[in-house]
């Protein structure tokens, strides 16, 4: 692992999912890594990711100005990876998707940073019916106003050992003999986290094009019916899939919502009536994964290697072996 002591550069939401994994690359790449996140108390799975006090985390909140600030004086580089599935209190898609990404690229420009990298989603739309693709779009639009040359990066359904899709899906695999699907033939293009994590810190060291939105995904376009279908045939268990019509599942989530960490929201069913798969433009303009020279990760190759867990015979059950 070289080190360049030089080179600093602050990672908002570097704790969560997919920020792990940029942290990590960006480890690798020689980067001194500030980690903005609101508990630091509770990133400790971070530095040993790095060598000794080559991980930096810092109390930050996006939706502070001034904490925003200090967490960027003297980068080189700033990410923005924070974002929301589900509104809180507190938490909610406007504050922390729009008007955080604002403060955020704010602050870059006020530091004299020139490089930020910005997450936002392929489902970002300022058309969408979903508040989650209004705001993901209106945080694009902020970040462009503010500092043109930010680089941004619109996953598809990203998967991976802690995603929140096919690990949800295979515990209810584990205690239902039946599994709703939500718009069975929407189409999405899962992508691997570490391959965005690798994107990302390509971006953060410049080898790829500034001021242009990528979008990022893999090399399977699969049904909503086929993924879970998949997930089932990996980890062995024999489960009815039930088709749960967009209206149905409207009713259902806005009862579902109302529970702390709803596992369903209406603005997830919204999100799922459409395609999530990467444009004919972003290929034809090369504003993909390749743009970074990856190859992305197949679901076969990466899908066993974690959802062995809910065999019932674990790691090395024969197929055969169902519940």
């Amino acid at each position: 692992m070289e080190r360049n002591p030089t080179k600093l550069v602050t990672v908002f939401g570097g704790s969560g999912f997919i920020g792990r994994y940029l942290v990590r690359s960006l480890a690798r790449r020689g980067w001194r890594i500030r980690v903005a996140v609101r508990r630091p108390d509770l990133v400790g799975h971070l530095q040993p990711m790095g060598l000794v006090g080559q991980i930096q985390p810092i109390q930050a909140n996006v939706r502070d100005p001034q904490a925003v600030r200090a967490a960027v004086a003297h980068a080189d580089a700033v990410v923005n990876f924070v974002g929301i599935l589900a509104q809180s209190r507190k938490q909610t898609f406007e504050g922390v998707h729009a008007e955080g990404a604002r403060l955020v690229a704010e602050a870059t420009r006020e530091a004299g940073i020139s490089r930020l990298v910005h997450m936002s989603a392929l489902g970002a739309d300022p058309e969408s019916p979903a508040e989650y693709g209004r705001t993901k779009a209106a945080g694009e639009a902020a970040v462009r106003e503010v500092l043109p040359e930010t680089t941004i990066l619109c996953p598809s359904i990203v998967f991976g050992p802690e995603d929140a899709f096919f690990n949800r899906f295979a515990r209810m695999a584990k205690v239902s003999p039946f599994l709703p699907i939500i718009g069975d033939e929407t189409r999405f293009q899962p992508v691997y986290v570490g391959d965005v994590g690798a994107f990302a810190a390509a971006a953060v060291d410049g080898l790829v094009p500034a001021g242009k939105t990528y979008e990022l995904g893999g090399p399977d376009i699969k049904t909503m019916r086929e993924l879970i279908e998949l997930m089932i045939d990996i980890t062995h268990q024999k489960r009815k899939l039930v088709s749960l019509p967009f209206g149905l599942a409207s009713l259902q989530a806005k009862i579902i919502e109302l529970m702390p960490n709803a596992p369903l929201t209406t603005d997830q069913v919204e999100m799922l009536k459409a395609d999530n798969v990467v444009s004919d433009l972003a290929i034809e303009e090369g504003r993909t994964l390749a743009a970074a020279g990856i190859a992305p990760h197949s679901l076969a190759a990466i899908l066993p290697t974690y959802l062995w867990t809910y065999r019932r015979g674990g790691q090395f059950a024969e197929p055969g072996s169902t519940t």
